[in-house]
């Protein structure tokens, strides 16, 4: 039986370019420091940030091409490009025999009739450097290895031409020094030097600058082994086959802190991946390819990625850094306020400060914190900011940028979000659900470091009863807003509007430890159950409703909230049936055979909202791993 820390594809995935095959799924290893190699597992490039090192935001080493020569002399490429006529030449992933991830290490496996050749391959944890072995598994005799390196020198969202300025290559020992940013090293190198033109990479077109090649002679158990890096690039790092073996043991080492068994320990390892060390302390990248670090993904995520692996120090230190950070920050009109990250932000990084107090006793990291918290949750409600309070009920309002007019068609906060939902004029559910919780966070923070505010504690008196009386629809479920205006709304009239949109954002009010919905009945989770849940999570927006919409158009935004699936809810709706006593068994079976769908051993960002729920969105995000892994820890280990 496979180890669950070790999945498998033969052929008919690794060896197919069809998009539920080996071109729709992707690995993914990192360096710990926001750098990554990543590819689908066929070995096809299908998006301009697949790499085989990405530093920090550059992709460096696009490609390293196989080609075996046989005993007989023959020469066959083991490596595949997609052209701009979309032609694929040469189609070397039909010789693919296996491709293993295991315990996070991606390794290819190659037959060419008696011959086996394979690949394996690691990131250095914590500093920008790849290592890569090519290992001849069996063969009737010697047979050549040589490895093309295809090069550029970009950020990771934009492209590079033969047109444009040409690459700069050093020749040093053992390889080269590429544009003055990295360097490559291996066996018997021999320089190149010309384009390679309109390379396809999905939607993209790109040329790739074929420096040189590694080559070596080799029998069955010879290797050839290859070296690329940033940073200190007179210094050469650990031979490939050390750091391989060095990452194995850090794989096991965070599997063994996590106290982790079954498909909880890849949940472990894919959680790794987001986490990274900055010059500032550990830090989150919120999904990959190409997600930054947002502190509302970061604390979304917190629980899941340090306290259910073990990583409480890690986690402490980070939980310290973003209040510091978040108390300097200052909110104009003109600045983060127009994402939605901004806007929930600092409710769950109050969130997550009390989740590390609460299961782990910590009072010193309560006696540090809880001042500065109160003081961030003041300053999130005043100022020029959108958000603020009604002193007639307590609850938090959500106005439209300046000069905005609520009688013009559509919403601009609806439109131009790229939140987990689309914040809403008015009163959104999950907005003042938040609020209420922090508000009795900040409560129990004061009080575990030994003081008391009336303030806080009259506020969310105030705000929780005024959500209980407030939010509840005559349909059985919560508002999604209420007082909005009309505009926003199509069927909406009078002054205010409450919209009645059946939506998983109002979990939160029974999934938060100290939700406004906590100990009243669970109509709304009922609901939610009833009409939202899909194997990978809750849909955006039940199908009856209006607007309804299963996936997102390219370049649709808003799209995502009107019936796609974010698989991160799950969470939210686990603790929402726990609190209410709906039965958990089974709900995350799907999502462990969705470990080998999309990002292999992670879980995708979203999913189609309509059957069979095809995955969307980033293959690697941080927060649905994150509360997967909490569900599965917290409810059914």
């Amino acid at each position: 039986m496979p180890r669950c820390d070790q999945i498998t594809f033969g052929p008919q995935i690794c060896g197919s370019l069809t998009t539920d095959a080996g071109r729709g799924r992707e690995w993914l290893v990192t360096d710990g420091l926001g750098g990554y190699a990543g590819g689908t597992v066929s070995g096809l490039r299908t998006r301009r940030e697949h790499s085989l090192l990405t530093v920090f935001d550059h992709v460096a080493l696009a490609s390293l091409d196989l080609t075996v020569t046989l005993p007989s002399g023959a020469k066959v490429p083991l490596y595949t490009h997609e052209w701009a006529s979309g032609s694929i030449e040469p189609a070397g992933h039909r010789h693919l025999q296996t491709f293993t991830l295991d315990q996070g290490l991606p390794r290819w496996r190659w037959r060419i009739g008696d011959v086996v050749v394979e690949r394996e391959l690691a990131m250095r944890h914590g500093h920008p450097s790849l290592a890569v072995v090519h290992r001849v598994i069996s063969a009737p005799g010697p047979v050549g290895l040589a490895v093309a390196a295809m090069c550029t020198w970009r950020t990771a969202h934009t492209t590079r031409r033969a047109s444009g300025p040409g690459l700069g290559v050093e020749p040093v020992s053992g390889g080269v020094v590429v544009d003055g940013a990295y360097r490559l090293h291996g066996p018997g190198w021999q320089p190149a030097g010309l384009w390679h033109l309109d390379v396809r990479t999905g939607a993209q077109v790109e040329d790739l600058w074929h420096a040189g090649t590694f080559f070596r002679q080799a029998g069955p158990g010879g290797t050839l082994e290859i070296s690329a890096w940033a940073g200190a690039l007179g210094e050469t790092p650990p031979p490939p086959p050390v750091v391989i073996a060095a990452e194995r043991e850090r794989a096991h080492r965070l599997v063994t802190l996590s106290k982790t068994e079954g498909y909880a320990e890849t949940l472990v390892l894919a959680a790794d991946r987001f986490i990274v060390r900055t010059a500032d302390g550990p830090d989150v990248v919120a999904g990959y390819p190409g997600q930054g670090r947002w502190t509302g993904d970061t604390m979304t995520a917190y629980e899941g990625l340090f306290l259910d692996t073990g990583r409480v120090d890690e986690g402490r230190e980070l939980l310290i850094a973003r209040t510091r950070a978040a108390a300097r920050e200052t909110r104009t009109p003109d600045g983060p306020w127009l994402r939605h990250d901004a806007l929930d932000a600092p409710l769950w990084l109050v969130h997550a400060v009390d989740r590390h107090v609460s299961r782990t006793g910590d009072s010193a990291l309560a006696a540090k914190l809880a001042a500065p918290l109160g003081r961030l949750l003041r300053h999130q409600i005043g100022g020029s900011g959108p958000l603020s309070i009604d002193p007639a009920d307590g609850l938090l309002r959500l106005s439209g940028p300046a000069g905005w007019d609520p009688s013009s068609p559509g919403d601009p906060w609806r439109a131009g979000s790229d939140g987990p939902w689309a914040p809403r004029v008015g009163k959104p559910v999950e907005i003042n659900a938040l609020w209420v919780n922090a508000l009795a966070a900040i409560c129990d923070l004061l009080a575990e470091a030994g003081h008391d505010d009336a303030e806080p504690r009259a506020r969310h008196t105030l705000a929780q009863a005024s959500f209980t009386s407030r939010f509840p629809a005559p349909e059985g479920w919560l508002y999604d807003v209420v007082e909005g205006p009309p505009a926003a709304y199509p069927l909406g009239a009078g002054a205010h509007h409450d919209d009645p949109s059946l939506r998983p954002y109002q979990l939160l009010a029974w999934s938060l430890p100290h939700g406004p919905m906590r100990g009243q009945p669970g109509r709304g989770v009922r609901a939610a159950g009833e009409a939202l849940l899909t194997p990978l999570g809750p849909r955006t927006l039940a199908t009856g409703e209006y607007g309804y919409q299963p996936h997102r158009p390219a370049g649709l935004d808003m799209a995502y909230h009107q019936g796609p699936v974010w698989t991160w809810l799950i969470g939210p709706y686990a603790d929402a049936c726990a609190a209410t006593g709906r039965p958990l068994e089974g709900l995350l079976d799907a999502l462990d055979a969705h470990l080998t769908e999309y990002g292999v051993g992670s879980i995708s960002e979203t999913a189609d909202g309509d059957a069979p729920h095809r995955a969307t969105g980033v293959p690697f995000s941080a927060r649905s791993v994150a509360e997967v892994l909490r569900v599965k820890q917290r409810y059914l280990s």
